[in-house]
């Protein structure tokens, strides 16, 4: 299973053509997605009003992960491990990657700070 960030979701949204809409649409027909309540969230809130119901029912579709009592011990848990690399990242990253790693899937993200997780090995990522 792979979590797929609202950056990519975004990407194939206004680029259907892309390589980025072409992979998630396969990852799609594979029941391969996830998405956490987070992306859900950020995606819904920026959507057209129009557009909201078909998206809503789309997403309704994948499997959603949430964050529990543990997930908030394992982003306070990755603070020194993050903090001795000089490194900084927004709660919502850290809440989609702390959710991820929980339940051990790659996150697809068009982000440079969840290749920076990756490095620190708080997270696996999903590459095209």
């Amino acid at each position: 299973m792979i979590v797929v960030d609202s950056s990519v979701w975004i990407n194939a949204f206004r680029n259907q053509k892309s390589s980025e809409a072409r992979h998630l649409s396969d990852l799609l027909d594979d029941d391969e997605v996830g998405i956490s309540i987070p992306i859900r969230i950020e995606l819904l809130s920026g959507a057209r009003r129009s557009d909201l119901p078909r998206l809503s029912r789309t997403l309704s579709a994948l499997p959603i992960y949430f964050p529990n009592d543990s997930t908030w011990g394992r982003i306070e848990g990755w603070l020194e491990t993050i903090k001795a690399a000089g490194e900084r990242f927004g709660i919502g990253d850290l809440l989609i990657a702390a959710i991820a790693a929980e339940n051990q899937v790659a996150i697809w993200s068009l982000d440079s700070d969840f290749a920076r997780m990756a490095k620190l090995k708080l997270i696996e990522l999903h590459r095209l």
